[in-house]
């Protein structure tokens, strides 16, 4: 382990201690307020530094842990206990955003064209491109207010918050994540992996006809299916039993259907914590692509530094190894009077550019406005 930090917890109800983060990870097991005991933090993770995450915690606590993108990049844990109730939105002064798209969506098609030329030339056979919104807010947003106000929306199953360092003013992960990466209870493992995307239009009728479509599209199923291809080759190494099924199923939030597919199994003796079976799934080739070394070469020379912890892991772990992690969309990084979102596509043969354009605005849209970010007049797609 290197890097490492560890504090003594200061009994802050809820929050990050000197800071006004809140300490949250909704979920089927989650929690919504936790007192901090203690914070590592890891410039490389790997299976010693979760191993020692795991067998650190007393019994009542959990790690509140997230990883990067980057497969053995950055990773922080905090040492928590849950508590009862959650933060409560407060008020404050509207704030005033300046709202800009990086890159902007004609660079981001021209990406996607780019990696649209590498799937043709055999580089790869999927690719994951992302964006981001970065909003500067005067005054600065709140955490805990952002928090309250993505627990009340809930544009995604799996709300969080974290802070990204042992530091008083370290930036903060937030977010609300419709993607279960794992989940493990005892020997049962369940991922529920998404790709394969289309914006909902208010019109009912309009909106029936993209559910069905997207279920029907060959462009999409393929873009699925190497995705629960991934998740089950690698659960198949350290499980007895493997199920997933033939056909995806339809997923929808305010703002997108998803295709998705549950995937269940055992593990074989005690097997890993759900921390290192996060670790052994992620980058899945929902968020990265298709072969994992290519695409993930590929996402560094045509994104550059975009992601850091976004498109990467967050959740929880006990000392059993019990435990639950998502998949690190809908979400963004508050630091200070700045706030990063970020949201990404799945590029196969067949996509579309434009469409591409579209669906990353509406994933974008729906964090934005969840977190009280004014677009009108900004143009994301």
């Amino acid at each position: 382990m290197t890097a490492v930090e560890e504090l003594v917890g200061a009994g802050t109800r809820g929050r990050h201690a000197a800071y006004d983060v809140p300490l949250v990870f909704t979920g089927d097991d989650g929690f919504t307020a936790a007192e901090l005991r203690g914070t590592s933090v890891a410039e490389h993770t790997d299976a010693a530094w979760a191993d020692q995450v795991v067998t650190g915690l007393w019994p009542g606590e959990r790690a509140l842990v997230a990883l990067s993108f980057a497969p053995g990049g950055r990773g922080v844990a905090h040492r928590v206990v849950p508590l009862p109730g959650g933060p409560a939105a407060r008020d404050e002064a509207v704030a005033r955003h300046r709202v800009r798209a990086v890159p902007t969506p004609a660079a981001y098609a021209d990406q996607v064209r780019a990696a649209l030329g590498r799937i043709a030339d055999g580089q790869v056979d999927k690719l994951v491109l992302g964006r981001c919104l970065e909003a500067v807010s005067h005054p600065p947003l709140r955490p805990d207010t952002v928090v309250a106000g993505l627990l009340s929306a809930r544009p995604g199953r799996y709300v969080f918050s974290l802070p990204l360092d042992a530091a008083p003013d370290a930036p903060v992960l937030l977010g609300a994540s419709p993607e279960l990466l794992v989940r493990r209870r005892g020997a049962l493992v369940a991922s529920t992996p998404l790709a394969g995307s289309v914006p909902r239009s208010a019109d009912p009728a309009e909106d029936r006809r993209r559910a069905e479509a997207l279920q029907d599209s060959a462009k999409d199923l393929a873009e699925h299916a190497y995705v629960v291809d991934g998740i089950v080759a690698a659960l198949r190494d350290v499980c007895v039993e493997v199920d997933a099924p033939a056909r995806p199923q339809l997923l929808s939030t305010d703002t997108l259907h998803h295709l998705a597919t549950p995937i269940r199994a055992r593990l074989a003796g005690d097997g890993p914590s759900a921390l290192r079976l996060a670790q052994l799934l992620h980058p899945t080739p929902a968020v990265g692509g298709v072969p994992t070394t290519a695409a993930l070469a590929a996402i560094t020379e045509l994104e550059g530094d975009l992601r850091g912890p976004l498109a990467g892991a967050v959740g929880w772990v006990d000392g059993r190894g019990d435990g639950e992690l998502a998949v690190t969309i809908r979400a963004g990084v508050l630091d200070g009077e700045r706030l990063r979102l970020f949201a990404g596509a799945g590029i196969v043969a067949g996509s579309d550019p434009e469409l591409e354009v579209r669906e990353t605005a509406a994933k974008l849209a729906t964090m934005a406005h969840a977190v009280g970010l004014d677009l009108a007049g900004e143009v994301i797609a």
